[in-house]
């Protein structure tokens, strides 16, 4: 059976090398999603991805509570 030793070569470098590729990838869906959101609100702690939606949270969630000032500019 001389196919029997190359076949568990062949899989040991397989899975050696897809090792590698994720290893070399980095990065998942999650730790992208959560660099993704940048801005956090001040009362509630909640983070948002863009100043748009950033406005818009704080319009509807806190509306008793001045709106701060880098967010006067931005229209939602």
């Amino acid at each position: 059976m001389a196919r029997g030793h190359q076949k568990i070569q062949s899989q040991q470098k397989n899975a050696k090398k897809q090792a590698e590729a994720k290893k070399a990838k980095g990065h998942d869906q999650k730790t992208a999603a959560k660099a993704a959101l940048v801005f956090t609100c001040g009362v509630c702690k909640s983070q948002m991805p863009d100043p748009k939606t950033f406005k818009q949270h704080f319009e509807s969630k806190h509306p008793k509570v001045p709106l701060p000032p880098e967010l006067v500019d931005v229209e939602a």
